[in-house]
C-alpha cells in the first residue's frame, strides 16, 4: 500500500436503502464520498473495495438463525420476520438487504485485517458505524454489526486488546451486547441519556459481566449538552481509561448524530466540535495502540448539511491531511447536493466554533452541574473496578 490510510468505499453501499421517507437516507454517504473526492482526498489515501463479509465472518457475532432470517426477508421483503426485527418502522425490508448489509460489514473487516496486518495505520469506513444490531436481531436502522465483527476479527487474528470508543448519539448497545463480558475488548460509548433517546440503554451502571466486568463503559449526557461538556466528559474519561487499557488497536464510531442540527436527538455538539473528537481519537490511536486505528460512520439525519462535512473531516484526520475548518466547500460538489437534493449546500466547513474550547477535570468539577454529575456517575461505576481512582 502506498498510504499510511486507507479509505474503504465500494458504491454499491449506496444500495442500503430503506425507502423513501426514512431517515437513513443513503445520499449521506454519496455525498460523503463526492466532498471527500472535491477535497482531493482520494488522491492521498488508498481507496479500497473489500468483499462482503461471508456467513463463517457474519457468525462471528450474529446467530445462523439470524442470518438466515435476513436472507430471506431479503429475497422476499414481504415475509419479513419481525421477531427478528426485520420489516419494521426502523429496518424495513428490502430486496438485497443481506448482501448490502454483509458488503457494509466487509470494509469494516477488511480494514481491521489491514491495520491489524499493518499495511496501513488507519482504515475509515464511514457506511458503517451499524452498532445497534444484535447477534439475533436487527435494531435501529441496523442489520448487521460491522463494528462488533471488525472488533471480532481482531480478535480471531490474534489481538488480546481492542478498544472501542462511540461519540454517536446513542448508545452503542449492540457492540456493548456483544462483548459484554469479554475482558479483552474494552467498549466506551458517550450518548444521549437513556431516559431521552434511543436504545433507552447506556446507564453508567452497565460495567460489563464476569471477565468483562469493568470493560464496558457508559457517559450517560444530559439533553442540550453542547460542545464545552461533550468535549469535557470526552477527556474527563476516554483518555485515561485508554491509557490504562493499552489497546492493540483502537476502533472508533463517530456518528454525527450528536449535531445540534440532527432531527433525531437532542444534543448541541457542532461540527467543530466533531472534528476536536477526531483528532482526539487520532491522538490517542497513537500515543497508546501503535497508530493502529479503524474509525468508522454511524448515525446522522442531517445528510446535506452535517453528515458529509464531519465524515470528510474524519477521514482528512485519518489520511494526515486535514481539512481546514475555515476551508470554503468546493462550489462543484454544493451544485451536486442542490441537483440531489434541491437543497442549498454548507460553504464552509466549520460551524464557526473552531477551535472548541472546554474546561479540563483536573481542574476540579461541580458537583451540582448535570454534566459533571453525569461523568461522575460514569468514573464512579467503573474506574475503581479497574484500580483507577474515580
Amino acid at each position: 500500500m502506498s498510504g499510511r490510510a486507507q479509505l474503504m468505499w465500494d458504491e454499491a453501499v449506496t444500495g442500503y436503502d430503506f425507502g423513501p421517507g426514512h431517515p437513513m437516507d443513503p445520499v449521506r454517504l454519496a455525498l460523503t464520498r463526492s466532498l471527500v473526492d472535491a477535497f482531493g482526498l482520494d488522491r492521498v489515501v488508498d481507496v479500497v473495495a473489500a468483499k462482503p463479509a461471508g456467513e463463517s465472518t457474519l457468525r462471528l457475532v450474529h446467530r445462523e438463525d439470524y442470518i438466515e432470517a435476513v436472507k430471506a426477508a431479503s429475497a422476499d421483503p414481504g415475509a419479513a420476520d419481525q421477531s427478528y426485527g426485520l420489516g419494521t418502522m426502523d429496518d424495513p425490508a428490502f430486496a438485497g438487504m443481506h448482501e448490502v448489509s454483509a458488503l457494509i460489514a466487509g470494509q469494516s473487516v477488511g480494514a481491521a485485517e489491514a491495520v491489524w496486518r499493518g499495511d496501513v495505520d488507519h482504515a475509515v469506513n464511514f457506511a458503517g458505524g451499524l452498532h445497534h444490531a444484535m447477534p439475533g436481531a436487527a435494531s435501529g436502522f441496523c442489520i448487521y454489526n460491522d463494528a462488533s465483527l471488525a472488533i471480532a476479527r481482531l480478535l480471531e487474528l490474534g489481538a488480546e486488546r481492542v478498544a472501542y470508543v462511540d461519540v454517536d448519539v446513542h448508545h452503542g448497545d449492540g457492540v456493548q451486547a456483544a462483548f459484554w463480558e469479554d475482558p479483552r475488548v474494552l467498549t466506551i460509548s458517550l450518548h444521549e441519556h437513556p431516559r431521552t433517546l434511543f436504545p433507552q440503554t447506556g446507564w453508567p451502571e452497565e460495567v460489563g459481566a464476569g471477565a468483562g466486568e469493568g470493560a464496558a463503559v457508559n457517559v450517560a449526557l444530559p439533553a442540550g449538552t453542547g460542545d464545552a461538556g461533550w468535549l469535557r466528559a470526552f477527556h474527563a474519561v476516554v483518555p485515561e481509561l485508554i491509557a490504562d487499557f493499552r489497546p492493540q488497536v483502537l476502533v472508533t464510531q463517530h456518528g454525527a448524530d450528536t449535531h445540534f442540527e440532527d432531527p433525531l436527538a437532542h444534543l448541541a455538539v457542532s461540527l467543530d466540535a466533531q472534528r476536536a473528537v477526531q483528532v482526539a481519537c487520532h491522538e490517542l490511536a497513537h500515543e497508546y495502540a501503535g497508530g493502529k486505528w479503524v474509525a468508522l460512520g454511524g448515525g446522522g439525519y442531517e445528510v446535506v448539511d452535517v453528515v458529509p462535512r464531519s465524515w470528510t473531516h474524519l477521514v482528512g484526520v485519518a489520511a494526515g491531511r486535514e481539512v481546514a475548518p475555515e476551508a470554503l466547500v468546493p462550489e462543484g460538489w454544493r451544485q451536486e447536493v442542490f441537483a440531489r437534493t434541491r437543497q442549498l449546500g454548507p460553504g464552509r466547513m466549520t460551524d464557526g466554533r473552531w477551535p472548541v474550547g472546554w474546561a479540563r477535570w483536573e481542574a476540579g468539577y461541580d458537583p451540582a452541574d448535570r454534566l459533571d454529575q453525569a461523568v461522575l456517575a460514569t468514573r464512579r461505576a467503573v474506574f475503581p473496578l479497574r484500580g483507577l481512582l474515580a
